[in-house]
């Protein structure tokens, strides 16, 4: 078995191999145009059998917010493997090189929507969050309160750069949500809004200066009449008037359009300013989101551990990394400045500290599970001792998925 990065002259191959995976693109659709040479912040790898290629890959160059810190992440996507290699660890094989190339870019960890849970467990990813489809009755939307000084206007290429520092702004604020910065973006400020019907922004006026507060992407979908729908892509607020702003204006489809449908994810604040209990899950986007930590060192380092006032030295290990990566042992060192986290030898005499599994120190990283819940899941074991510690370094923020890949 052939284990390599594909080429342009590779592309056929793997668009029959996602087809074969994913089916075939709808009747009618344009054959896809190879590109000149690879999109930036692309890594595309392939398993090869006697020059088939019977497994595929894909690395994306993204960075995510974690605990107020943008953190490099590899996004996986793509994956296909041909059905008479499938059960046979050719995963294992294709990934080990496609995750090693991340660390050395600086990528520290890893994100990817699986198809199959227990097959990426495997390979040290765990489930953290999901992105959603929820739908609200477009009328009950009419009852939203009306906002205090914030209006709406419909976005033009100039408000672009607004928009995406009101995004960094909430996404700061979060974990898990992708920056939206890097290889992978800097469209055309005009190609961002003309993927939507329209882009409705939220404004205020502060001293005498607008300010955008927030803002939605939507696209209008599905006919008239109460099958009629709203897609929401987007919604972001700085404040509760800035969504309420957003929820009137989608309010105002209501005769044309019986539904509005948002892609969201957890703890959505936006639905915290609507009048009803109405906000139906209508599907999860393909799957749910998973992490793999795959630099602990990097990674603890990189998403700037503090807590105020809290001074501590905390030694831990992870064991059972089937790439052997990030097996070993470590110590995080929280004080007045940013946490610092780093390798360690085995403590003298083969002392105790508390030790992870791969898919514990990616659901801590993200602050999706507390330390009591990973010791009743077995993904945490040793001594407690620096439990409490450990979860207010790595938890207090929600986790929100905002895009998928």
């Amino acid at each position: 078995m052939e284990i390599r990065k594909l080429d342009l002259a590779d592309l056929p191959q793997a668009h029959d191999l996602s087809s074969e995976a994913f089916g075939p693109p709808p009747a009618g659709s344009p054959q896809p145009v190879p590109p000149p040479e690879p999109p930036p912040g692309r890594h595309s790898w392939g398993a090869f059998d006697g020059g088939r290629l019977v497994a595929k890959a894909v690395a994306l160059e993204f960075t995510s917010w974690f605990g107020g810190a943008e953190v490099p992440t590899c996004g996986i996507a793509g994956v296909a493997v041909a059905a008479e290699h499938r059960g046979g660890g050719l995963l294992r094989q294709l990934f080990t090189p496609l995750l090693e190339e991340s660390v050395a870019r600086g990528e520290v960890i890893s994100t990817l929507y699986p198809t199959a849970n227990g097959i990426y467990r495997g390979l040290g990813y765990e489930l953290i969050s999901s992105y959603d489809q929820v739908e609200i009755p477009t009328a009950d939307l009419a009852r939203v309160r009306p906002p205090l000084t914030v209006r709406t206007r419909r976005a033009t290429a100039a408000d672009v750069p607004a928009m995406q520092e009101v995004y960094a702004a909430w996404a700061a604020a979060q974990n898990g949500p992708l920056t939206r910065t890097g290889p992978r973006y800097g469209r055309p400020a005009e190609q961002e809004l003309a993927d939507h019907t329209g882009v409705t922004l939220a404004v205020d006026t502060v001293d005498g200066v607008e300010q955008v507060v927030g803002w939605g992407s939507w696209v209008r979908s599905d006919g008239y009449g109460p099958q009629g729908v709203v897609e929401v892509w987007t919604l972001v607020g700085l404040s509760a008037d800035a969504y309420r702003a957003i929820w009137l204006t989608m309010a105002t489809f209501a005769s044309v359009a019986g539904t509005v449908r948002l892609r969201t994810s957890g703890a959505d604040p936006a639905r915290l300013v609507l009048p009803t209990a109405a906000w139906g899950h209508v599907a999860r986007h393909a799957h749910p989101y998973s992490l793999r930590v795959s630099d602990v060192a990097g990674a603890l380092t990189a998403r700037a551990v503090h807590v105020p006032g809290l001074a501590a030295e905390v030694p831990f290990a992870v064991a059972g990394d089937v790439f052997g990566a990030s097996d070993g042992h470590y110590l995080l060192t929280l004080g007045d400045a940013r946490g610092l986290c780093g390798r360690v030898s085995e403590p003298s005499g083969g002392a105790a500290v508390p030790t992870f599994t791969p898919q514990g120190i990616a659901l801590a990283f993200a602050g999706a599970q507390s330390c009591a819940n990973l010791r009743l899941l077995d993904h945490l074991t040793g001594p407690d001792t620096h439990d409490l510690v450990l979860d207010a370094a790595l938890g207090g923020r929600p986790l929100h998925i905002h895009d998928y890949f």
